[in-house]
Order: structure tokens, then C-alpha cells, then sequence
């Protein structure tokens, strides 16, 4: 009788790290395990934001194994040392894959650290391992368009290598279908090549009026119409027009800028806030305790996402899953015919603004200011959005049906990837429309 297959992840971090590619893969490990699936975990040993840190070599928690084989020495702010990290993980990774796995197992390769599955589809290939690429983003092409120069010499190379693992693997998933249409031109198999987004904890983040949310209460908020953004803003994003957007709107009292979070990005807003003497108009505040995430996503009463264009069909902002959870509306600085921009015009869940644009940009929150209740049906159409196509339950049994019975979910998947209208999701709303959205 041959033994049941164990579904082996490889990604740097993994709980109890609390880093958003780690969040995700502990959700769904966890989840596969409690479903009586065998799970294995090949990890470093560090975690995201403090490199001093070293976690047990072995360890098994709720049912997964945990296999850490590795860690960060540099740190993220070091771009030698960056690299020099991710090319011993990619040794110790691909080595632990060969010393733990068995012929017949799963072999799970996130994008953490870049191009992973090009170190790991080698191995899995020898050993008669079952390869997913599970990507977050698409390197070389997200680093490249960042500026990294460096590199130029060598893409071609790294593509051939990352491409050779999209074509032998069993299955590619990407995030998004503007990913998928990237990954497809790339060369990857479009019959193993499918689209099951991010997700977020929909049970426990749910919408929040500012009433009931004591964390808008103690931040002084109770009285402001707030425009918030909630993690990590890091280069793929830009903030030049949602200023230029807050120095027309500089004397709207009522009006609040709130960021929670960090990243690359965030020093140099607050330098520029300062510089433009806007600094009554913002709030900051470091990463809040993953506790009070039901609270912090729900204390703005429209939330701003950033994306620059040429960073389509690489990356995509999964932020928005958490803010359709939390019932709030999203203005978007990206292009309108990428996957947020065609999701906010498919559900009528708020608007798209191109970037550099900082009028339209101030023209759409003012807008939103004087017609709160707008706002609010935008928001309500963003949650019935997530219950019907992006709900936890629903991304987490594709996960599970690829790993059970993969040329079944492969078919299905692919005929049911198509994007759902906002003609298919019911909400009741009265409010006037001056803008054009269409409310069922």
C-alpha cells in the first residue's frame, strides 16, 4: 500500500512569523493539516523583521512538521548581503528537498526568496516529485522593472530557468488573472496554469461601523471622514499623487490621511508630508497587533491602494482582499484596466485614478466626503464581492482539490477563472449614484 504523499512548503518564513507571505502559507497549512493532510514546512530558521532572531531547527505545530534549514544574516537593507542570504537559501532549500521528500510527494515552491522554484524544480524533477509554483510575484521582471540594472546582464538567464520550472511543474498558480496572462505569454502550460487569489481571515474581519470600532474612538477619529492604507508600502507602489491630492485638499478640516504600517517607502512620505507642511492632514502609526485587524481595517472609511503600472500582471495589491472583508470602499492609484482596477469596475466598489492625477484623485474623496452614503454601498458591494469569489473557504478547497485530485481541479479551475460581473452579486441599495455605478 503506498503511503500518503506529504505536501511539502517551501518558503523563507513561516509561522510564527507574522510576515504576509508567511500568514498565508500558515493559514493554509494549517488548514490542510486539521483536514488530515501530512504537511511539511522547509523554512530559514529567521523571521522578517529582525534577523538576530533564530527558531528551532525542528518543530511540529498543529499537525505540521517544520523543517528550518536556514537563515537571514544581512538582513533586507544590505542589497549584497540580500543576496548573498537568498543564494544560500536556495542551496539549503534544494537540499532539504532532496534529504526529506519522497517520491510521490507534493513540492510547493513560493517566490520567497525570488525565483525559488528555478533552485527546487531540479531536485523535484530527479526525485519524481509533484511541483506547484505558488507565485506572489514574477522575478526577474519585478526587479527589473524596479530599477535593479544589475541584473539586466543575467534576466534572460533567470527567466530560462524560472520558465523551465512553470513547464514542468504540475501546476502553476498565480494570484491574479493579469499574472496568469503574463505567466501564459511566458511560456507557462495554460491547462496547468490557473488563477486562485490570496485571501484573508474573512470570519474575523467583517465590517465595522465607527461607533462600534474602539480603535477609531481612541485614535480621535470619531469625527473625520478618514482615507486610510493599512501595511507595507514598498517600491512597487507610489505616493506622489495621493499628496498632491492632499495639497488640494488641505483645507478640508474634516478630512485625515491615516497609514498604518511600514516599509521603503514610508520615511520619504513623511519627509514630503513634512516638506509640504501637510503634516495636520496625516496620521501614522507603526504595525498594529495582528489582534486588532477586525479594528485597524475598519477604522477608515475609504481606503487608498497604490500600484505602479508597469508592476501589472507581477504583483498584486492582495491588501484588497482584507479591505473588501472589512466592507469599505477602495480608491485605486493603478491602471484601470489592471486586476484592481477591473475588479473595483466589475463590483462598483470604489473608483481607479491614474497615476500622476491628483486631481481626480482629491475630486474622488471629496466626493466620497459628501456622499457618505455612496461610500458605504461601494463598501457593501466590495464584502458581497469577497463572499462570492474571493472567500477564504473558497480559496483554501481550490488549494485543497489541486492536492487531491489535480487534473479535475486543473479543468475546473480553468473554466470557472473567467472574472464574476457585479450583475451576479445581489446588494439592496437606495443611495443616489452620481458617478455611475451600477447598484442592483
Amino acid at each position: 500500500m503506498t503511503a500518503c504523499p506529504t505536501i511539502w512548503f517551501i518558503n523563507r518564513f513561516f509561522f510564527p512569523d507574522h510576515s504576509a507571505t508567511s500568514q498565508i502559507l500558515s493559514d493554509l497549512a494549517f488548514h490542510l493539516a486539521s483536514q488530515g493532510r501530512r504537511v511539511g514546512i522547509i523554512t530559514s530558521r529567521g523571521v522578517y523583521d529582525d534577523p538576530a532572531v533564530e527558531l528551532p531547527a525542528f518543530e511540529t505545530v498543529r499537525g505540521v512538521e517544520i523543517r528550518r534549514v536556514g537563515r537571514s544574516r544581512f538582513g533586507r537593507n544590505n542589497l549584497a548581503g540580500r543576496a548573498v542570504d537568498y543564494a544560500g537559501l536556495y542551496v539549503a532549500f534544494a537540499a532539504a528537498v532532496g534529504r526529506y521528500a519522497r517520491k510521490g510527494d507534493w513540492i510547493v515552491a513560493k517566490t520567497d526568496p525570488p525565483l525559488l522554484s528555478a533552485a527546487i524544480a531540479p531536485v523535484a524533477q530527479a526525485k519524481g516529485l509533484r511541483l506547484v509554483n505558488w507565485l506572489q510575484d514574477v522575478y526577474p521582471e519585478v526587479a527589473l522593472g524596479l530599477g535593479l540594472h544589475a541584473l539586466r546582464p543575467i534576466a534572460p538567464l533567470l527567466k530560462a530557468a524560472r520558465n523551465y520550472s512553470l513547464r514542468i511543474a504540475e501546476c502553476n498558480v498565480a494570484i491574479g488573472e493579469r499574472m496568469r496572462e503574463h505567466l501564459l505569454r511566458e511560456g507557462a502550460p495554460p491547462e496547468r496554469t490557473v488563477v486562485i487569489p490570496n485571501w484573508c481571515d474573512d470570519e474575523a474581519i467583517k465590517p465595522l461601523s465607527k461607533e462600534e470600532n474602539p480603535l477609531r474612538r481612541q485614535w480621535g477619529l470619531m469625527d473625520k471622514f478618514v482615507v486610510g492604507y493599512s501595511g507595507n508600502l514598498g517600491r512597487a507602489h507610489e505616493y506622489d499623487t495621493l499628496v498632491g491630492a492632499a495639497e488640494i485638499l488641505r483645507d478640508e478640516p474634516n478630512i485625515v490621511f491615516l497609514f498604518i504600517g511600514g516599509g521603503a517607502l514610508m520615511p520619504g512620505l513623511k519627509a514630503e508630508v513634512e516638506r509640504r507642511a501637510l503634516s495636520h492632514m496625516f496620521r501614522f502609526f507603526p504595525y498594529q497587533d495582528a489582534s486588532l485587524l477586525p479594528q485597524s481595517l475598519c477604522v477608515p472609511d475609504l481606503h487608498w491602494i497604490s500600484l505602479r503600472p508597469e508592476m501589472e500582471g507581477l504583483i498584486v495589491p492582495s491588501k484588497f482582499y482584507g479591505i473588501a472583508a472589512a466592507g469599505r470602499a477602495t480608491v485605486a492609484v493603478t491602471e484601470p484596466l489592471g486586476e484592481v482596477g477591473g475588479l473595483i469596475e466589475n463590483f462598483g466598489c470604489g473608483e481607479t485614478v491614474q497615476p500622476e492625477d491628483s486631481a481626480v484623485l482629491a475630486t474622488a474623496i471629496q466626493r466620497c466626503t459628501q456622499k457618505e452614503a455612496l461610500c458605504e454601498a461601494m463598501g457593501r458591494n466590495a464584502r458581497a464581492m469577497l463572499d462570492r469569489t474571493f472567500s477564504s473557504s473558497l480559496c483554501k478547497k481550490s488549494w485543497n482539490d489541486i492536492l487531491t485530485s489535480p487534473e479535475i481541479a486543473l479543468h475546473q479551475l480553468i473554466n470557472c477563472n473567467a472574472p464574476v460581473s457585479r450583475r451576479d452579486v445581489t446588494v439592496k441599495e437606495n443611495a443616489s449614484n452620481p458617478n455611475g455605478i451600477s447598484l442592483p
